[in-house]
């Protein structure tokens, strides 16, 4: 990644600028009188996966206001779908995430969040959209009003998709089983992008292939046989045997996997017990696998399971209290149509201009419930993007020994919301209509 920054750089310096979009003004105009008030009352307002009620509302109202868009509401629990005809062509769908974390904001934004809420698990945490998406659903009204103008350039069905709980990773799936491709036209073409805190603000990069990971989330119980603290021979320590597991599980992928095979098992959370002298009867695990593709993603959790109950049995432990693990919550991979990819990467290097298209580089596992709207069986082809949040400027300073970049999830995340939503914007609106052009549509 370091070496791609700095040849971006050096194209940002050297490369003449291309001339947008006759649209694109719009967008800038759209930002300054409405769109950016609109993030700031986002960011101001984030809440939990499934409990996005605000949120939502909000954005039934805003779809609302642009012409001819029919909305639902209530779509897998709170998502929102807008519907936008004009006349006979393809379907493309246009999805946004609107969830926030269970995150304390640390950002020092004069409009960080202060809400709290209490999650679909029962625990009150304060909320943070420290993953972007509300610029994901900001950008996602101004693409719909930019679309709604431009009526002349394109024919066809764009169906919006305001998805809850994609940290979860259900939300697609929820709206998936409540009928979106049922109820609702069903896509040729589906379309998605996650603002990227590491890449360049004004910048795109997507993939002609693998986009994410695969993502698992598994708990694991580990019963004991409660005793003194002082007395350990009296009982089973569940501490000690999911001790012996966190460090088992890496086996995993040090021993297991072909070490140029990517794989994750990371354990997040790890609570037992309520004081210093007492030897628990239960310690409770919460782990995230990560793959990239099926055989691994099966492998290492068919692993996690045999490796758990092999703990419980070096344990001595009776067959009534070996180890559970349940996966709770899961996606698999973000795979780009090629052929698509390439038809949009270059779309995208003709609206912003080739040296704002950098060159696709996986640098890490993490997921998107997007994948649940393009598999392979569905027969809609996706392609998911990645939009610049930071100034060039903030990413060579850190890179020179400056301040870092703040990591998606971390309580100091933040975007700059201009170029982030402005690009987004003009990016997505730039794919509908090709997709939709009279030129080029099917």
């Amino acid at each position: 990644m370091r070496t791609l920054i700095a040849t971006a750089a050096c194209l940002f310096a050297a490369t003449p600028a291309m001339a947008e979009p006759d649209w694109a003004p719009a967008v800038r105009a759209d930002y300054t009188a409405s769109l950016g008030g609109m993030w700031d009352w986002f960011h101001r307002n984030p809440e939990l996966s499934f409990r996005e009620v605000k949120t939502a509302e909000r954005m039934a109202t805003e779809l609302r206001g642009v012409p001819g868009m029919q909305v639902t509401t209530g779509v897998g629990g709170t998502g929102v779908v807008g519907v936008l005809k004009n006349g006979a062509g393809p379907t493309v769908l246009v999805r946004a995430d609107m969830d926030g974390l269970p995150v304390e904001e640390k950002s020092g934004l004069p409009n960080a969040s202060k809400a709290r809420q209490v999650g679909v698990d029962g625990v009150e945490a304060p909320v943070m959209h420290a993953c972007g998406h509300d610029t994901h659903i900001t950008a996602m009204v101004g693409t719909a009003r930019r679309l709604a103008a431009l009526k002349d350039r394109w024919k066809g069905t764009i169906v919006f998709i305001v998805q809850p709980a994609e940290e979860r990773v259900g939300g697609a799936k929820a709206m998936l089983a409540d009928g979106l491709y049922s109820r609702f036209p069903k896509p040729d073409y589906a379309l998605a992008f996650h603002v990227a805190a590491g890449l360049p603000a004004g910048m795109v990069s997507a993939s002609e292939g693998i986009q994410y990971s695969s993502s698992d989330s598994v708990d694991i119980d580990v019963p004991g046989i409660g005793a003194h603290g002082a007395s350990p021979h009296a009982g089973k320590d569940p501490v000690y045997m999911a001790s012996q597991l966190v460090i088992a599980l890496q086996g995993l992928i040090s021993r297991e996997r072909q070490p140029l095979d990517p794989g994750v098992i990371t354990v997040g959370s790890f609570h037992s017990g309520l004081k210093h002298n007492i030897i628990s009867d239960m310690a409770k695990l919460q782990v995230t696998v990560r793959a990239n593709d099926e055989g691994t993603r099966k492998q290492l959790l068919d692993g996690i399971r045999r490796v758990a109950g092999g703990i419980g049995t070096l344990n001595g432990m009776p067959a009534d209290k070996m180890p559970v693990v349940k996966v709770i919550e899961g996606t698999p991979t973000t795979i780009n149509d090629a052929p698509l990819a390439r038809r949009l990467n270059a779309v995208m290097a003709t609206t912003l201009g080739p040296k704002n298209v950098m060159p696709f580089e996986q640098t890490g596992m993490g997921a998107e419930d997007f994948a649940y709207l393009v598999q392979p069986d569905s027969k809609v082809k996706g392609y998911y993007f990645a939009v610049g949040g930071t100034p060039m400027a903030d990413i060579v300073a850190a890179r020179n020994g400056g301040a870092p970049v703040p990591s998606h999830h971390s309580p100091l995340f933040k975007v700059a919301p201009e170029p982030s939503i402005v690009t987004g914007t003009i990016a997505m609106t730039a794919a509908v209509l090709d997709l939709l052009g009279p030129k080029k549509a099917g």
